[in-house]
Parts: structure tokens; C-alpha cells; sequence
């Protein structure tokens, strides 16, 4: 939290030469639009210049623009057309903080040498007056001082018939307000009512006051619009109430407070890339549970320290009803093992996000026997499911989804969807919240649950823009931008960090829908699954960005963007886009970061870096924090794995405990997990696999790459039937009677354990379970193996050190 001073900056648009027709029969009728979104949300252009190849503006333009900001400028060239809409010839990117302060500087863009096009701007960039602006950051976002303004209408007398009262303030989180003056003297909604915006953007409150009947004859002149004039809201008095509009029948009163933040603590986001003190709390109590069930695991006959635990984690991955399942297999033959409380983490996505919010409704699960858990499991996914729509729970579907909606959520299908999954797994409503699973952590004395989804965008694949969220019962956050909210206020409506609108948090049935949204798909996606490429559509789809060349060349430190143009891709283009990138339906929710802004020096974060994996990661003013909403899908559609959160340096995994739960090839969703690490530079084994080994995997393997600093151990669980259809138990081999027991089909085409089923037979669900328990079972040796290794690295760390 500190003080930096803002600027005025000045941008002269001067004159375009050598502009390219867009029209065959004519010069283009061209003019400049200006947008600064992190000054305001407003775009500003310049007159239209018609039929010119070589327009002169010069019109000049002002913003207050803060330093600690990334503030980039975008210029866009326009041929302006009466009958369709206007034609972007294309765009120029400036980062501000390449220009140098005081004195004029006058620079030539050169969009196309071919062309010889030249756009001439004249900058201007000096110190603000007034005192500097306090913000806080974490190095990748900024979050600015923010005001409130309050309006409040008082209606003395009543009007004969229903009017609007219209407040806009340009840039605040809520935009505009209508008030309805009725007949009865009641002001619809209740006031007050309230704007948020940032200080030092110059804000304006802009009211249209309600029509006037007029008593000429003519019908264009028998009702108009009065107009206030723009009130500036920084010229009024803090924390005191103004009139703005005094008249017989109402009156408009204002205030303007300061929403003061006294420390980072006061913000209702916590920007940071440490974990939060809860789960560091959490963690100091685990260790004492870990720490006892290695010593009994491994037969130690000494206790470890705290420094000596080592992280362990189980990373389960998705697959529907089948990744339920098997979920449950896998947990109890660890607990068999007597190694679950040797498990730190617990990470799931998609079906295996349902096992672990079943669990966790209990505070003591992970020491109680799962048998209990298991039939009840057993018995919604073996149940009839034929009443899924019946008229009652339709009823019920449209009844939850009006309360959502009235509570102040924005309902998509997979809303619905996810009380089709309540359905599923539930012999009535689940009233569970992830905030409610905190009692299962108080003590330490169940690994902390996370549950893992993407952030995407609308027009982009998740090759394209993917973004890490995490949930636990403590936060919800973005890996990438450092940024978390607590899950009561995940969903409410947030600007510059600061909660502006409390919604209810939501039941834990329409997080599962987001979860695992599977009518989230697109074309590109099921192309990647057939050729794992994009190459070819990205020839066709892709915009086009190219550096530009400047006169004089202004300066580029790493920290900051080169000037470039961006080049949009033609209609045809873009409507074959639009079809290969359309998903069926999206879980829209408030997005957090609303508000927030890039730091100058993002790029530069350690944080940012780790997880930037975007073609806009360069394009501040196209990033996440300038969408009103997040649209969150099923991490599978760009890597079937729950390990990101794991790979955080400050959580310090040793161990990851792999369970693949995958439909298709076993092995790939992990080498693409390798390949998505090794491109982003975060330690993780060299993951390889025979051709052999391919065709007949294993149940087990371990991967170490010792030499690493900082890289897991990984135990490998395929969802195979290897050894399984000859042995009941590890070393106690099937009789003849007992053979069918051990045949389960996993991956073939023809397996009744298809990602789309939502009912198996109990034979069926036993066998899978059974499976997935021997598997690890079996293959007790190789996980003490990992644990003693694991054990032994932090010891002699703790000796060197």
C-alpha cells in the first residue's frame, strides 16, 4: 500500500497519410477513436473526415491517468459507413509509460510500410496537481481509491402518472439508475441508491429529469427532455448532502463519501500470491496428524519435526460418474493403508469434485470407515433416474432457478444443470455450501479440499485464453492474478476489490454444475481431440498483431509493451470463428476482479509469469478484469488435471499422488500436463511412456526427477485392469467362479462406464470400485516408497541448511 502521483496526458491527433481505400468506389470516409479504459470507460473519437486519403484532425484529448498503472492506449482507424456499421480498417496500441514526461512528443506510427501509411500523434505527458493517489497491488493488480455516491429522491407531491428519474455516472461499477416517481407518492426502488467509481477519473453525474408534456400542436414538439447540466462530482463537498434538482413536486439529493481502505485488509479481495492465513493455520495443525501417520506408515522409531513432513497430495482428475466412483475406490484403499492421514491436499475436478463435496459433509470422514459413504453412493448412482423430469421437479427446477435469479445471480443452463446433478446424486435438496466444509478443517484433521475450474472467453478457445481458478473452503482465486475472495462472497458484486453488492453464496449443486459443465463443449475442442492442433483454423480465424514501426523509436524496457497494431480478421473469418468457439452454454458469475487494473509491471511478477498462457497476456486491456462477468467450464476442456493449485511454490508439495479417472488414453492428460509445465518453467517430472507401455499400462508408476529443486515426486495411478482380473487382493488369485468379478472393461468403446452414463448396475458399481482400490492396494510398496524418499530429501535439506 503506497502513494504514487497521477499524470495528465494529452493526445493530439494529428493528421493520417497515405490511408488505403476501404470503399471500391471511394476514399474513406475515416475517423480516430481513442479508448483508455483504465482512465475511462468511455471512448472518445475524433469528426469524420470524408472521402480523404490524407484526413487532418487535429483535436486534442485529456485523461488523468495513474503511473502504477498499465496504461495502453488504443487508436483505432474507422471508415465510417451510414448504411452498415463502420468498418475498423485497424487498431494502434501505445503503452503510455514508453512516452516521456514533460514537453510535447510528437511520433509517426507506421501501420503498413507497404502502404506508406503514417498516423501523426503529438503526446503530453505531465506531473497532475493534487496529492498522489494511494493504492494497493500485489505487483500484477492495482486496486485505486474509490468514492460512493449516494442519491436519494424525495417525492413530496404525487405526479398523475408514472415517471423516470435517470442518474448515470460514467464509470462506475453501476453505471446508470432509474428512479420510478409514481402516483401514490412512493419512490420505486426504496432510496437511497448508490454509484462506486474511481477518485481521480474525473467522474460526472449526468441526470435526465423526467418528460415534459408540452402544449404545442405539433407531435415532434409535445414532450421533451430536461437535462441537468453534468455535475463534476470531485468539485462537491466530502460528506456532505447537495441538491442537484429542487422542484415541486421531488427533490435530488447527493453525498459523495470516501471509501477509505487503511491497510490491504480492508479490501474485500486479498491480492497476494501467499496463502491465506487460514489455510497456513490449517496447515500447522495437519502436520501433527501427518507427521504421526508417517512415523506409523513407515515404521520410524523416531518423531519427525514439523520442517521434516513433507506435503502430499492426491490429485484426482475427471470423468463423470465413473471418476465418482472410482474416487471412493481410491480414497479407501489409501485409508486402508493407513496412508489418507498422511495426505495433506486433496484436488478433484469434474465427477471426482461430487465425491469430495459428499465427503466433506462429514467433519471426521477421512477417520471414520467409508463403507457407509460408498453404499450411499452406491445407491444414487444405481437409482432410476426417470423422474428427472417429471412435472414436479420441473416446477422445482423453475422455482430454484427464479429464487437464484432474484437473489441476484445471472442463470445459464448449467445453472440447471447443476440441480440436474443434485438430482443425481440426492434423495432431496442439498443445502450444502463450500464455506460449510471449514468444519472439517478446524482441527487438521482432513486434507483440505480443492477443487479446480477454467476462466474462458467468448470467440477464443482454451488453447487460446485459459485461466486457472481454484476453490477451497477458505478462498476463491485466480492462480494467474494473484487475487482470492472468500466463498460467501463469491458471486456478489465487486468493483475495484470492494464488495458493492452482497448475493447469497450459492449451494455447492450449482458450483457442481460449473464444475463439470459438460455442454460447455465447442467444435474446437472436438477438433483438438481428433488432431491436437489448432494451427490450421488459427491460418483463418486469428486476428493479426504486428509490431510497429515508430519515428523516433521510443525506448522499451522489459516491463513494458512494444507499439503494435492489431489487424481484425475479416467477416468471413469471424463468423467461423464465432461457429468453432461457441460453447453451448457457459456458468456466467460477478466477476471479483471487476474494476481492478494491470500494474505497470505485471509482465515482470514472478506470479504472472508462472501462469500466463495467453495470446492477450499482452493485451492488458482484453484481460479479465475488464469483463463484468467470468465464464467457468470443466477444467477437462484443456487438460483433464486438478494439479495447478498443487504446483503453487508457496504450497510446496513433495508428493503427488496421480489418479487418472480419464476415459481414452490414460497416459496423455498427463504428458500434456508435462508439456504445459515445461512450457510455463515450473518444476515437474520428465513424464515418458513406451510405445509398449502405452498399448499395456500398468497400475503404478513413479516418476522423480531429483535433480530439480522444488519438483514432486509423482506416483502415477492409470484407471487400468491389469492385474486386478486375476487377483481378488494383492497375492490372493481368483478361483473360476471368481473370474467375472475381475473382467471390467475401462476402455474400451463399448465400457459401460462412459463419461455420459449416470447409472450403472450394482455389479457394474462394485466392480469399478473394487478395481480402483486394488489398484492401489497393490501397489503399497511404490506409494511408502514415495513417502520415505520424500521423507528422507526433507531431512538432509533441513541438515544442509
Amino acid at each position: 500500500m503506497e502513494a504514487f502521483p497521477c499524470h495528465l496526458l494529452s493526445v493530439r491527433i494529428l493528421r493520417l497519410r497515405n490511408l488505403r481505400r476501404a470503399d471500391a468506389l471511394s476514399q474513406s470516409d475515416c475517423y480516430v477513436s481513442l479508448w483508455l479504459p483504465t482512465a475511462t470507460s468511455e471512448k472518445a473519437r475524433t469528426k469524420t473526415i470524408n472521402n480523404c486519403s490524407n484526413p487532418v484532425w487535429n483535436e486534442t484529448f485529456y485523461y488523468r491517468i495513474q503511473s502504477q498503472v498499465k496504461n495502453v492506449l488504443e487508436l483505432s482507424v474507422y471508415d465510417e459507413d451510414t448504411v452498415s456499421s463502420d468498418d475498423l480498417l485497424f487498431t494502434l496500441c501505445l503503452d503510455i509509460s514508453r512516452l516521456p514526461i514533460g514537453g510535447p512528443f510528437l511520433t509517426l506510427f507506421k501501420p503498413d510500410p507497404r502502404a506508406q501509411e503514417e498516423l501523426e500523434v503529438e503526446f503530453l505527458v505531465e506531473p497532475a496537481p493534487g496529492p498522489p493517489e494511494t493504492i494497493i497491488t500485489n505487483g500484477v493488480l492495482v486496486s485505486r481509491e474509490v468514492c460512493r455516491l449516494e442519491a436519494v429522491v424525495d417525492q413530496s407531491r404525487p405526479h398523475r402518472s408514472k415517471k423516470n428519474l435517470s442518474l448515470a455516472v460514467k464509470g462506475s461499477c453501476e453505471g446508470t439508475h432509474c428512479f420510478r416517481l409514481g402516483s401514490d407518492a412512493i419512490v420505486t426502488p426504496p432510496c437511497p441508491t448508490t454509484f462506486h467509481f474511481v477518485k481521480y477519473n474525473e467522474p460526472t453525474l449526468n441526470v435526465e429529469l423526467p418528460v415534459k408534456k408540452s402544449c404545442c400542436p405539433f407531435p415532434c414538439c409535445r414532450s421533451t427532455k430536461a437535462n441537468v447540466p453534468a455535475v463534476m462530482l470531485n468539485s462537491l463537498p466530502m460528506g456532505e448532502k447537495v441538491p442537484i434538482v429542487e422542484d415541486k413536486r421531488y427533490n435530488l439529493n447527493v453525498q459523495v463519501d470516501d471509501c477509505h481502505c487503511s491497510c490491504p485488509a480492508d479490501l474485500d479481495v486479498r491480492l497476494g500470491y501467499g496463502l491465506c492465513p487460514q489455510e497456513q493455520e490449517f496447515l500447522f495443525k495437519r502436520k501433527r496428524h501427518v507427521a504421526w501417520a508417517l512415523k506409523r506408515a513407515l515404521g520410524l522409531n523416531y518423531d519427525l519435526q514439523d520442517h521434516e513432513v513433507p506435503v502430499v497430495a492426491v490429485m484426482t482428475t475427471g470423468g463423470g460418474t465413473r471418476s465418482f466412483t472410482t474416487a471412493y475406490g481410491s480414497l479407501r484403499g489409501l485409508q486402508k493403508l493407513n496412508l489418507l492421514d498422511c495426505v495433506t491436499y486433496l484436488s478433484g475436478l469434474s465427477g471426482t469434485s461430487w465425491t469430495m463435496a459428499h465427503l466433506y459433509r462429514d467433519a471426521y470422514w477421512s477417520h471414520k470407515s467409508l463403507d457407509e459413504q460408498i453404499q450411499e453412493a452406491k445407491k444414487q448412482v444405481t437409482k432410476s433416474k426417470m423422474g428427472i423430469f417429471t412435472v414436479d421437479r420441473v416446477k422445482y427446477y423453475q422455482q430454484q432457478l427464479q429464487q437464484r435469479r432474484q437473489e441476484g445471480h445471472k442463470t445459464t443452463f448449467i445453472d440447471l444443470w447443476g440441480l440436474i446433478i443434485e438430482y443425481l446424486l440426492n434423495d432431496g435438496k442439498d443445502n450444502h455450501r463450500l464455506s460449510e466444509q471449514r468444519q472439517a478443517l478446524v482441527e487438521g484433521q482432513n486434507p483440505l479440499p480443492i477443487y479446480v475450474t477454467l476462466n474462458v472467453k467468448e470467440k477464443y478457445s482454451t488453447e487460446d485464453f485459459k485461466e486457472w481458478v481454484e476453490f477451497t473452503p477458505y478462498e476463491v482465486g485466480f492462480l494467474k492474478y494473484g487475487t482470492y475472495v472468500k466463498p460467501e462472497n463469491f458471486g456478489s458484486k465487486f468493483f475495484m476489490g470492494r464488495v458493492v453488492e452482497k448475493i447469497p453464496e450459492s449451494r455447492i449443486i450449482y458450483l457442481h454444475g460449473m464444475w463439470s459443465s459438460i455442454f460447455s463443449v465447442n467444435l474446437l475442442y472436438i477438433w483438438n481431440r481428433i488432431n491436437n492442433s489448432e494451427e490450421f483454423w488459427h491460418r483463418w480465424t486469428r486476428d493479426k498483431i504486428i509490431d510497429l514501426d515508430e519515428e523516433p523509436t521510443l525506448p522499451t524496457r522489459p516491463y513494458q509493451l512494444r507499439s503494435h497494431m492489431f489487424v481484425p480478421a475479416g467477416n468471413l473469418s469471424k463468423s467461423l470463428r464465432g461457429v468453432l468457439t461457441d460453447r453451448l452454454s457457459v456458468a456466467q458469475c460477478h466477476n471479483f476482479l471487476n474494476g481492478l487494473q494491470m500494474h505497470n509491471n505485471y509482465l515482470q511478477s514472478e506470479g504472472f509469469q508462472q501462469w500466463k498462457a495467453t495470446v492477450l497476456d499482452h493485451r492488458p486491456n482484453q484481460l479479465t478484469e475488464h469483463e463484468p462477468y467470468v465464464g467457468l467450464v470443466d477444467a477437462g476442456f484443456f487438460i483433464n488435471t486438478s494439479c495447478p493449485p498443487l504446483s503453487r511454490p508457496e504450497r510446496k508439495v513433495d508428493v503427488i499422488v496421480h489418479m487418472s479417472y480419464s476415459a481414452g488414453s490414460q497416459s496423455q492428460p498427463l504428458e500434456q500436463t508435462c508439456k504445459y509445465y515445461a512450457e510455463q518453467n515450473i518444476p515437474f517430472p520428465n513424464v515418458s511412456f513406451s510405445e509398449e507401455d502405452k498399448k499395456n499400462l500398468k497400475e503404478c508408476y513413479f516418476f522423480d526427477q531429483s535433480g530439480t529443486p522444488g519438483c514432486p515426486i509423482v506416483v502415477f495411478f492409470p484407471l487400468v485392469c491389469d492385474t486386478f482380473r486375476y487377483y481378488k487382493a494383492p497375492g490372493v488369485r481368483r478361483c473360476e467362479a471368481e473370474m467375472p468379478a475381475g473382467d471390467v472393461d475401462v476402455s474400451s468403446c463399448c465400457t459401460p462406464y462412459s463419461t455420459y452414463c449416470v447409472t450403472y448396475s450394482e455389479e457394474n458399481f462394485d466392480k469399478l470400485l473394487n478395481l480402483s482400490e486394488y489398484n492401489i492396494l497393490n501397489n503399497r510398496h511404490v506409494l511408502l516408497h514415495a513417502l520415505r524418499t520424500a521423507v528422507q530429501r526433507k531431512r538432509h535439506c533441513c541438515c544442509m541448511n
